[in-house]
């Protein structure tokens, strides 16, 4: 499939089977999440694969759904601030770092067949807690990761006039 297609094909589910996730499948996931980009190449960020029940039970404390708890496993995206490139202005990278990351990961594990959500209505302190993150490193971001349970929801879009501006807004 092409790019579009898989882009298309790619959406937010909320519901997993208990199947648990191929190793090779976690391993490319993981190695597309380390190719992505990042600002001066800095890679301010760090990846928690979490399998152990009793912390997977702690994060859903930090997004309290059921379905979220379903996956067989989750990935805690974190990131590391003091280590990010640093515009002019202030504005630290380190966010949007993780969000290509991110994007990575959920792009690679729909076009293997298995479901991503993209958490960023999380308890941070909750998260750190439970993942013993050390001073310094900042949680960004959840995801389950699981065979799909369902076939999730269709995707509804603004239409490219209302996104794109030419020459200025």
């Amino acid at each position: 499939m092409n790019f579009i297609e898989l882009a298309a094909q790619r959406s937010s589910v909320r519901g997993y089977r208990n199947d648990p996730v191929d190793e090779t499948a976690l391993a490319q996931v993981l190695a597309a999440a380390n190719l992505a980009p990042s600002a001066a190449n800095r890679q301010p960020l760090h990846i928690i694969v979490v399998r152990d029940p009793a912390v997977r039970h702690g994060l859903g404390l930090a997004y309290n759904r059921d379905w979220f708890r379903q996956a067989p496993l989750m990935l805690a995206i974190c990131t590391e601030p003091a280590k990010a490139w640093v515009r002019a202005d202030g504005k630290n990278y380190a966010d949007v770092g993780g969000a290509i990351l991110m994007d990575h990961i959920t792009l690679c594990a729909a076009d293997l067949g298995l479901g991503t959500c993209w958490i960023a209505a999380l308890d941070p302190a909750q998260v750190k807690t439970v993942l013993k993150l050390p001073d310094g490193i900042e949680p960004l971001a959840l995801t389950p990761l699981g065979l799909p349970a369902d076939a999730g929801r269709p995707k509804t879009r603004k239409p490219l006039t209302a996104l794109v501006h030419h020459d200025g807004w």
